[in-house]
């Protein structure tokens, strides 16, 4: 039997064995992470910017976008059970859309996979677009945009849950690359209005299958942070009200050596955003999938030699 019929067969999607028995395929489908901060505003420029592993395609538009907690009692056609949404509003433009990249484009099986969530707001010119792409990695065959499966949806200002089943098409013949995906968008699709229009959005779901079955949420909130930090982790030991030490007080000026043991495997070796540091000098980092090693000298004799700043290890797609 293939994978992909295993899985199927199985109703579960595993993508490098982080989110196997599950049967959500998407990651922080509940927006209860967040931690490159909570919001933005007035934002022209295409990336991750505030809830995890939602990456917003700008596109020309202006955007404000926030992590925010649901008003208990207070959200209408909003099960209980939720926390928090994504907030996000924007200018108009041709493809604004928010995304979430689906690891491994082989891991989803052909055949039918329903895609469901929760929304409201203002319904973007042209409905609000639910659109999914397969891309086949660096290396690999040319991306694929599924037309045929794109949806429209008309928000309210009450919470809905819009359902669809779409079709994955098989990928034989294709040539799987590395860093491969799955797209699914959430947005204005191919119209270039430049009406504003707003979106809230929390419990999205894809699973395999003709059937939305109930949101399913994580056991507890160190699970998903744990599915996130695959992609991204930010290091910040006690709020910084301790440091990363690279070296003790030093004897003489000499090389300081300082390690990060990830709290899980990353998709890749990540990239080190930027940091500051006190008496250190040459610094370098050396990355592997699960750890970072922090090279440098210390300035002086004696020197207490340390990062004084938050680090973070990105290996999104």
């Amino acid at each position: 039997m293939t994978k992909a019929a295993e899985l199927a067969k199985m109703g579960e999607v595993l993508t490098n064995s982080q989110i196997g028995g599950r049967r959500n395929i998407v990651i922080n489908g509940a927006m209860e992470v967040a931690q490159r901060g909570t919001s933005v505003s007035s934002i022209d420029s295409s990336g991750y910017k505030t809830v995890d592993r939602w990456y917003t395609n700008a596109s020309g538009a202006t955007y404000s976008q926030s992590q925010e907690s649901v008003t208990v009692g207070g959200e209408t056609g909003l099960p209980v059970q939720f926390t928090n949404f994504l907030k996000h509003s924007t200018t108009g433009n041709d493809n604004t859309a928010i995304y979430q990249y689906v690891e491994d484009v082989d891991s989803i099986p052909s055949g039918d996979v329903t895609i469901s969530f929760y929304a409201k707001g203002t319904t973007p010119n042209g409905g609000l677009k639910t659109r999914f792409f397969q891309n086949f990695g660096s290396g690999g065959s040319t991306e694929i945009e599924l037309t045929s499966e794109t949806q429209s949806n008309t928000l309210t200002s009450t919470w809905q849950r819009f359902t669809a089943t779409i079709t994955i098409p098989s990928i034989s013949g294709k040539t799987v690359g590395t860093s491969s995906y799955l797209i699914i968008a959430f947005g204005q699709g191919s119209s270039t209005s430049t009406d504003a229009w707003v979106l809230d959005i929390t419990g999205v779901q894809l699973e395999v299958g003709s059937q939305a079955t109930p949101f399913e949420h994580a056991s507890s909130f160190e699970e998903q942070l744990n599915l996130c930090q695959r992609y991204y982790f930010v290091h910040n030991p006690d709020g910084l009200q301790t440091y990363l030490y690279a070296g003790a007080y030093t004897a003489h000026t000499t090389t300081a050596l300082h390690g990060v043991n990830f709290p899980t495997t990353m998709r890749s070796a990540p990239t080190v955003g930027s940091f500051t540091t006190s008496q250190l000098s040459g610094m370098t980092t050396n990355t592997e999938v699960g750890f970072c090693r922090f090279v440098c000298s210390a300035t002086s004799n004696g020197s207490v030699a340390k990062i004084t700043s938050a680090v973070s290890f990105d290996s999104e797609l």
